[in-house]
């Protein structure tokens, strides 16, 4: 039989339970929930994409180009009668063409373009072309990445069929035939580029064409832009990259 003071105690431990002792404070605080499962992954890098094509240009159809070729000037016109044509120029990008400068007007051979060139027949032979090592000009050199000879007294085009020098530069005594005295000749060879046709020369198949500064009328065979314009392509020029010039009518790039 229970006294009176442990049926006191019975009844005060029925009515107040023994607390539970508190949950122990975690890193995220007192009674804090723990965060959940991070089951996320690390993002893959993205896939490397291509370079985006370049869209389609006049290079990008030329299907004879050397390996190697970084640049590219085109000489175009709507027939081969004109003296009127289109200079544009080229980069390549990957496996494309960019525009490099923009288009600008030439002038070309009094006759037009011709696939029959002869020395003293003013026509601009079609094909491709490489450019000489070589920039020239009577004016300071305007920074080319080429070499750059300033023209001076005694400089001469070698244009004498017979000569062993024949379609080449010469400095000294007149190589005779219709040789040209380089320094003489005001504003066309200001600045000018050699572009090798006849290279190594034939006898009479032609010599002297060249890029050079217009004087506003048609050439004897060689291409001519304004000054600005030939300026602008000289300094764009760069023989690290194998520059080609490639003449011709509209109708037979084709060719080329």
């Amino acid at each position: 039989m229970l006294t009176a003071v442990a049926a006191l105690v019975v009844i005060v431990q029925i009515a107040h339970p023994m607390a539970r002792p508190a949950a122990p404070a975690g890193r995220f605080g007192a009674g804090s929930p723990a965060p959940a499962a991070d089951t996320s992954r690390t993002p893959a890098p993205p896939a490397r994409l291509a370079p985006p094509a370049q869209p389609a240009t006049l290079a990008s159809k030329l299907r004879t180009l050397p390996a190697g070729t970084g640049q590219v000037v085109i000489v175009h016109a709507p027939t081969a009668a004109t003296t009127h044509a289109t200079l544009e120029t080229f980069d390549k990008v990957g496996n494309g063409w960019r525009r490099a400068l923009a288009p600008v007007p030439a002038r070309i051979g009094v006759d037009g373009f011709s696939d029959r060139h002869r020395e003293g027949v003013p026509t601009t032979p079609v094909g491709m072309y490489s450019f000489g090592t070589t920039v020239y000009g009577i004016n300071p050199n305007p920074g080319v990445h080429s070499a750059y000879h300033r023209i001076v007294d005694g400089d001469w085009w070698d244009e004498n069929p017979s000569s062993p020098g024949y379609n080449t530069f010469r400095h000294g005594a007149d190589p005779g035939g219709a040789s040209e005295a380089l320094w003489q000749v005001v504003p066309q060879y200001l600045y000018f580029a050699f572009i090798t046709y006849n290279v190594p020369a034939k006898p009479g198949a032609g010599s002297g064409i060249f890029l050079h500064v217009g004087n506003g009328g048609p050439t004897l065979g060689c291409v001519s832009l304004g000054m600005p314009d030939l300026v602008d392509v000289l300094r764009w020029l760069d023989p690290a990259k194998h520059p080609r010039i490639v003449m011709a009518p509209d109708g037979e790039l084709s060719r080329f």
